[in-house]
């Protein structure tokens, strides 16, 4: 048997018992197809009945089945916090079965390329930024146990999101030296921005908030691949979202985004910042954020062979080349860059 097949199987046969748990109305499985997967391990299996649809996860088991996944945990924080969210109709964490609401296949992504006027993509950003903001002024003195605040992005980790790209980006997708003198450089000064990132206040953050992890559900959008959240400045989110990958905004469109983000949540947020500080401080996240989507790319490729996205490394080097560009203290480290990637 095709171990698709038998995950077929094994996924009806874990909806069954869900159904003999009396969770749901439903007594029949029409049909299961197994759904495209995004940039992690995890399968989803879309179950199909005589009412209606469901998604079913297939994540890493529970060796006791005691240790609930951080997804559990931060579904049920968020979800509690108003955050919107897929509901979790039932788990079986010994294995790794998590069935949830169907948000059908309209991401943020897709909605957004068929906007039909200039204002349409503004106001759709704006509420995606409104939806950010619901997490990150979460009271995190009623969470302080959970494991998700003990975790930050801090100098060692937003630094070792650089190493990640020196790895797979430079050395593996180049070919590149990266013990040579000139990545050195280029590093120790990443290095120094990352320390200046780090020491910004914190909130939670979700940590990959852009348009493939927003979904679209009777014009709501819900938020979705949330596991990895962590304590971090907010502006990792934000950049997250206007300077993604996936999607070019109208730049007159972004520059208001980015003050209306100011305007009505950041000053709020850190009153010690003016808009030129608080403008400086979102492009150093910005050339952090979108290297390390870089490596992000580059890693798919090496790893899985998969070339879907390859074609996003050549716009996000631009896009950390242009923010570089406007400002004379990383002149130096865009020439150094640039020398590499287009010498390649």
């Amino acid at each position: 048997m095709k171990p698709e097949q038998s995950e077929r199987i094994l996924v009806e046969e874990l909806f069954k018992k869900t159904i003999h748990k009396n969770l749901l109305n439903d007594d029949m499985v029409e049909n299961i197809e197994k759904l495209t997967g995004d940039a992690s391990t995890r399968k989803y299996y879309r179950i199909w009945t005589q009412k209606t649809s469901y998604v079913a996860c297939l994540d890493n088991p529970s060796t006791d089945g005691q240790e609930e996944p951080t997804f559990l945990k931060l579904q049920r924080v968020l979800h509690g916090e108003n955050v919107r969210v897929p509901l979790i109709h039932d788990k079986e964490l010994t294995t790794g079965y998590i069935l949830e609401e169907d948000l059908g296949d309209v991401t943020f992504l897709k909605e957004i390329a068929q906007i039909n006027t200039l204002k349409d993509e503004y106001d759709f950003y704006i509420k995606a930024i409104d939806l950010m903001h619901s997490i990150h002024k979460i009271d995190l003195k009623k969470y302080k146990d959970e494991p998700f605040t003990k975790l930050a992005f801090d100098t060692e980790k937003l630094y070792a999101e650089m190493e990640f790209t020196k790895k797979y980006f430079l050395k593996m997708y180049l070919g590149l030296d990266v013990s040579s003198a000139s990545i050195e450089i280029l590093y120790a000064r990443l290095y120094e921005m990352c320390f200046a990132i780090s020491s910004e206040p914190r909130t939670l953050v979700h940590r990959d908030y852009h348009s493939r992890n927003l979904m679209i559900k009777n014009g709501e959008q819900i938020v979705i691949d949330f596991q990895d959240a962590r304590m971090g400045t907010p502006l990792y989110d934000l950049v997250s979202l206007l300077e993604d990958c996936y999607y070019q905004i109208d730049e007159v469109n972004k520059k208001q985004l980015i003050e209306y983000y100011y305007n009505t949540y950041f000053k709020k947020f850190d009153s010690t910042k003016n808009f030129e500080q608080f403008k400086s401080l979102y492009d150093m996240m910005a050339i952090q954020r979108v290297f390390k989507a870089i490596g992000s790319f580059a890693y798919i490729y090496a790893d899985r062979k998969d070339l879907r996205y390859i074609k996003y490394i050549g716009y996000a080097f631009e896009k950390v080349r242009s923010i570089m560009l406007n400002h004379e203290q990383f002149a130096k480290e865009r020439k150094i860059l640039s020398s590499l990637y287009y010498a390649n």
